[in-house]
């Protein structure tokens, strides 16, 4: 990527299909600062996502991401990794394409719940069958996804390799 104001990378796509580890790794690699949106979201909101969701529901907090997507759309030299339902509002991804490159990582349902098996701050997944939620949160979201044309299989491969693949797609 050529130096100076760059535009954005975001990495979108389900939770635990590595966008947080590889959007690091990207940003290091080009120079370019690293945004977590939920993080982001729980420092301005100040407590959790599992809280926000608990006390707030998932409106509010579908409509805090949203301000942050136009937030951070308006920014440049970000690799910004978006939370897994950014998708289900088609501004979202708009905006997100307009500021720079979006591209979605997947990975096969076992694989994202081995990934998930030891972690209990994804407020979708709580209570009950986690492997069942996935595959349901999976499926309705699936059109989403696989309506970003760039995407890369994170399931066979190390975070270096997802990095390696999303930077041959940068040079496209």
């Amino acid at each position: 990527m050529n130096k100076g104001r760059r535009r954005n990378i975001a990495l979108l796509g389900f939770m635990g299909t590595g966008k947080t580890t590889v959007g690091q790794l990207l940003a290091t690699q080009f120079s370019m600062t690293f945004v977590d949106m939920d993080r982001i979201i729980e420092e301005k909101a100040g407590k959790p996502v599992s809280r926000i969701f608990e006390e707030d529901g998932e409106p509010h907090f579908r409509a805090l991401e949203r301000a942050l997507v136009m937030e951070l759309s308006a920014k440049q030299d970000l690799v910004i990794g978006a939370g897994g339902g950014v998708v289900l509002n088609p501004a979202n991804v708009s905006d997100l394409s307009r500021s720079g490159l979006v591209i979605c990582l997947t990975a096969a349902p076992e694989e994202i719940l081995k990934r998930l098996s030891g972690d209990n701050k994804r407020p979708l997944l709580e209570g009950g069958e986690k492997a069942a939620k996935i595959l349901k949160l999976l499926e309705s979201r699936r059109a989403l996804y696989e309506s970003i044309p760039r995407r890369v299989d994170t399931t066979h491969l190390t975070p270096v390799e997802v990095a390696e693949e999303v930077t041959a797609l940068l040079r496209e």
